[in-house]
Formats: C-alpha cells, sequence, structure tokens
C-alpha cells in the first residue's frame, strides 16, 4: 500500500461549502417530515428519485431544479427527497465508482481529496438551488462527517448491508437509513442489518471510540435479488410485504417501514417498468391498511435523459450507469402515484 496524501478533517470541508442557519432550520424539518411518516404519524409517502449516479455537477442541479417544482405539486402526497449518490459501488471493482473518484487531469489516478470537494459543494448546491435535502449511499462510513449536516437519508446497498461496520456506523446517525436486501435475497440479512443498526453499539470511528445511540428510524429496502443463474427476481408484491411485515414483528424491530425499489432487481433494470411497479405497490397499499402502513414509500431511478449512455457518448442529463427514466416520464409517475395515495 503506498500513501498519497492526507485526507483533511471533515471541519476543514465543511468550512468550505457551509450550511446557513435558515438551512439548518429547514432540513430539521424536513428530517421531522420523514421521521413522522416512519412513525406512521402521516399519511404522506416518501419518494427518493433521482439519478443512478451525480455524475455531473450541471445536470444534477439541472435536475433537483425541476424536481423541486414537481415536489411543490405532489406535497400532499409525497415527500420528495432527491437522490444524488456521489459513490457508486462496482461488483468487480471495474468502471464508474462516483464522484468521490475524480480523476485527476494528466490521467492516472484519482484525485479523491478534490473529488471529496466536489460531493460536498454539489449537496451543497443542491439545497441552495432546489430547497431540497439530498440523500446519498453510504458507500463510506468514514466520508459520512463530511456531508452529515446535509443530507437527510441514507441508503446502505446491497453489497454493504452484511458489513459490520456499515451496520454500526448506522446505529449513530440522526437520519433515516434504508438498509437494501442483499443480491442473495436473503431477508435475514437485511433485517439482521436493521436489528444491528437500531441497537446502541460501542464502534471505532475515524480514529475515535465511539458510543452510538442507536437508530430507531432505520428500516428496510427490498430491491428485489439475483439468482444464481443470473436471474432477476422481483420481491415488491403482496405476498413479499406480507411476508415481511411478519418478520419485523417476531425480529421485534422498532417502526416498522419498508420502502420498494422500483428499478434495479425488481424491474430486471427494465427502467420503463418502474411506473407500472409503483403502482402495483400504491394497489397492494389500497388492498391492506396494515400494508399501507408498513409501505413507507418508494424509490425511483430518474435523470433528464432516458436510458443509460456508453463510455464516450457525453450525453448532458443522461445515466453513465444503471438506465432511468427520463424527465417526462418521471413527471407522469409522480403525478399518477400521488394520486393512488
Amino acid at each position: 500500500m503506498r500513501l498519497i496524501q492526507k485526507i483533511p478533517a471533515p471541519e476543514e470541508v465543511c468550512d468550505r461549502f457551509p450550511i446557513t442557519e435558515s438551512e439548518k432550520k429547514k432540513r430539521e424539518e424536513v428530517l421531522a417530515e420523514l421521521r413522522h411518516i416512519i412513525l406512521g404519524k402521516s399519511e404522506k409517502k416518501i419518494l427518493l428519485i433521482g439519478p443512478c449516479s451525480a455524475d455531473r455537477e450541471d445536470a444534477v442541479l439541472e435536475y433537483v431544479s425541476r424536481l423541486a417544482v414537481l415536489a411543490e405539486v405532489v406535497k400532499d402526497s409525497f415527500l420528495i427527497i432527491p437522490r444524488v449518490y456521489t459513490s457508486k459501488p462496482r461488483t468487480n471493482g471495474d468502471g464508474y465508482k462516483g464522484m468521490i473518484h475524480r480523476p485527476v487531469a494528466s490521467g492516472g489516478e484519482d484525485d479523491l481529496v478534490s473529488g471529496l470537494l466536489a460531493v460536498r459543494k454539489l449537496q451543497q448546491r443542491v439545497i441552495q438551488e432546489s430547497g431540497l435535502f439530498p440523500a446519498d449511499e453510504l458507500l463510506y462510513p468514514s466520508l459520512y462527517p463530511y456531508v452529515a449536516d446535509l443530507l437527510v437519508y441514507m441508503a446502505v446497498g446491497a453489497r454493504s448491508v452484511e458489513d459490520q461496520e456499515h451496520r454500526l456506523v448506522a446505529s449513530g446517525m440522526k437520519i433515516p437509513v434504508g438498509m437494501k436486501n442483499p443480491t442473495s435475497g436473503n431477508i435475514s440479512v437485511m433485517l439482521n442489518a436493521v436489528a444491528a443498526a437500531q441497537q446502541q453499539q460501542r464502534i471505532i470511528f475515524n480514529g475515535w471510540e465511539a458510543q452510538t445511540e442507536g437508530n430507531p428510524f432505520v428500516h428496510c429496502i427490498l430491491r428485489g435479488y439475483t439468482t444464481m443463474a443470473g436471474e432477476s427476481v422481483p420481491n415488491y408484491y403482496y405476498e413479499n410485504l406480507v411476508k415481511l411485515y411478519d418478520r419485523y414483528y417476531r425480529q421485534n424491530l422498532s417502526n416498522p417501514a419498508v420502502i420498494i425499489d422500483c428499478n434495479h432487481a425488481n424491474s430486471n433494470k427494465q427502467y420503463d417498468e418502474q411506473l407500472r411497479i409503483a403502482e402495483d405497490v400504491m394497489t397492494s397499499c389500497k388492498r391492506n391498511r396494515t400494508i399501507n402502513s408498513f409501505v413507507k414509500g418508494l424509490m425511483v431511478e430518474s435523470y433528464l435523459v432516458d436510458g443509460a449512455q456508453m463510455i464516450g457518448e457525453s450525453v448532458y442529463g443522461k445515466s453513465i450507469t444503471d438506465p432511468c427514466i427520463g424527465w417526462e416520464k418521471t413527471t407522469e409517475l409522480v403525478q399518477k402515484v400521488s394520486e393512488m395515495i
């Protein structure tokens, strides 16, 4: 291992791109509403929506600015939280790894310090220019303090949900955290992650021994799974929701809650299926009051342009990782599903 450069302390980065007092107040209001939804004190649903990965600042800012207008239209049905995912897990280590991995101009190695500053700046500008507060994926737990005062939601991905550090750091967070089912589809793994994160934990974090308080707002995200033969298997159906609700109670977890990821293995990455899946989930909610209170919202992958682009295409506002629905289909999905709540 070759040491390259020392990463600046969180305070140094946060001071470069600070949050204002009025933004802090607004963020607390959004967090309060999120917690009310998870606690079942609000009939609104959460909608986590945005690009598969936040690849470029200008396109992401245009997207969230449009999203802010749409959020106002459906505010009585949805609390919209933009996905601004700045780190991207890779199954085999190849490919785009997120904005945090910013290539050096001369090529070759990544400049992680520059990437860290770019991440903080983007999340701050999302708040300033849209008034919305972002969600990100907890890929690198040690980087959470660099954006902790900006985010209102974190997701732990299918490849990270079994990791001890992710679970224990989530137990110390002051924001809701969603635990995805692993790619194998093992529901016990996801529920054990929720259980660990809801408890108080003694952990090592960024050079400190720390005591967490436990996070009662940690919950499940169903994203489908993949068989050994490589086939995608959805797990958003009514029967899946009933079984998961039963498992929640048998394991005596706090605040039963699930969010349905409408893409990934639930759609077999057929991004156009996301509207149908969202409608199916809302239909399940209409059939059963218990399921309606259990399902707290949806996750949708959406950007300015339909689909995904190949390396070197450089299409503004089109995903460079998983395919997403474009803006017209996004508007249709949000408006149609909001009418079902």
